[in-house]
């Protein structure tokens, strides 16, 4: 069975990078372009993982993975911060609220793919 992976990003070139490479490495692929959309996508499904940009309009990444965290239904599933903020701060406020890894852009494809993996093996 595909593992199922949301990718919530409001940068289209990111979005596209990652859904082609999710795909082509046998996942079922979500797109949110921001947190809004993410939790009406988690609605319908549950998935293995869920890559959530910061800063979006509407819903942050923050308040997103909030609202997942208070989800018991989602309580198994993965969530990686993959987002321009960079600073200690922002890693340790991401990783304080739950988040399971937090990878900085710009970044490798291979490096994403092998962190997502390994994340869910």
């Amino acid at each position: 069975m595909k593992k199922k992976i949301v990718i919530v990003d409001d940068e289209p070139n990111i979005v596209m990078t990652l859904e082609y490479t999710f795909k082509k490495n046998n996942f079922e692929v979500y797109i949110a372009r921001d947190g809004s959309e993410a939790l009406d996508i988690l609605k319908s499904i549950i998935p293995d993982v869920i890559m959530l940009d910061v800063m979006m309009p509407k819903v942050d990444g923050y308040q997103t993975l909030k609202a997942i965290k208070e989800n018991k239904a989602l309580a198994n599933t993965k969530v990686v911060f993959i987002t321009a903020k960079n600073k200690a701060s922002d890693i340790e406020k991401g990783l304080k609220l739950g988040a399971d890894k937090y990878l900085t852009k710009p970044f490798s494809i291979k490096q994403i793919v092998s962190e997502i993996n390994e994340l869910i093996a």
